[in-house]
């Protein structure tokens, strides 16, 4: 499966999945879920540099994806 990033104004809420990006609205709400979850993390943490912190998730998601 292709990821496929919501598209603004496109996201519907009827059915099981978005009709402007395909994805399941569980995977959207997942992935929702998710992203808060980092951004509380990073808060309660009080990171002052928060893109270097996003730069080494991504880089260690990645990392960990091609293992």
């Amino acid at each position: 499966m292709k990821f496929v990033p919501c598209q603004s104004g496109g996201c519907t809420d009827d059915g099981t999945h978005c009709a402007g990006c395909g994805r399941s609205h569980v995977e959207i709400a997942e992935t929702k879920q998710l992203v808060k979850n980092i951004v509380e993390f990073s808060r309660k943490q009080e990171y002052e540099n928060v893109n270097d912190f996003a730069a080494f998730l991504n880089k260690n998601l990645l990392k960990k994806l091609n293992e």
